[in-house]
């Protein structure tokens, strides 16, 4: 959905609008003719995502029309972890850089399924400190999804690990803020990584959300 974000956003945000209302509908009518026209409702507006984007209609299904119930946001979880004033980044297999972290899973907790990432893809076994900050998405990365997510950046204390091979990220390393390499900037941006560093050297860093 990066093609001309700016032309097509209008019908993105009613898509998206229409979407959340169908899906509600779903969840809360017991009448079945309300309940037919509020799936069509979420087919019409999985088209507008699909005719808009050029992504398939399968994919737009999985990414757009999989959930029941009232609709939130999904949670992600990223972690600032700094070594001698650098801080800790993964390779994608795609060979771009981000904070390590991943979607909260259902049986995990902010500072649990941060735990857990650090480890599934640096390695490192880490204690989290603080929550730096938590943002909407869609206001801060690119490209814009057909869905909410909060972004929770939390910063970690290393207390042990090492980085092991695994499917998700080739590699570890740590930067200095002005040898930043390419970041996957939808799911980290050098702002928001700015953002952690300014965190780490302010013990009374106030914690910024959207």
């Amino acid at each position: 959905m990066e093609q001309n974000e700016d032309l097509y956003k209008p019908w993105l945000d009613w898509a998206i609008e229409l979407q959340s209302l169908a899906q509600a509908g779903l969840a809360y009518t017991k009448d079945r003719f309300d309940q037919e026209r509020f799936t069509r409702i979420r087919e019409i507006a999985a088209e507008m995502i699909q005719a808009k984007s050029g992504i398939s209609r399968d994919q737009v299904h999985d990414l757009f029309c999989n959930e029941t119930g009232y609709q939130t946001p999904k949670l992600d979880t990223r972690a600032a972890i700094f070594q001698d004033e650098k801080i800790v980044l993964v390779k994608e297999n795609n060979g771009t850089w981000s904070l390590p972290g991943g979607w909260v899973d259902v049986d995990q907790s902010i500072k649990s399924n941060t735990k857990k990432e650090v480890k599934e893809e640096a390695g490192l076994d880490v204690e989290p400190v603080r929550i730096i900050a938590v943002h909407d998405r869609n206001a801060h990365n690119r490209p814009r999804y057909a869905y909410g997510i909060c972004k929770v950046f939390v910063q970690c204390r290393r207390i042990g690990g090492q980085f092991q091979a695994n499917s998700e990220t080739t590699e570890s390393r740590c930067f200095a803020l002005d040898e930043l390499p390419l970041l996957a900037e939808e799911k980290n941006t050098r702002e928001q990584i700015q953002m952690c560093f300014a965190a780490y050297h302010d013990p009374d860093w106030t914690v910024a959300f959207d």
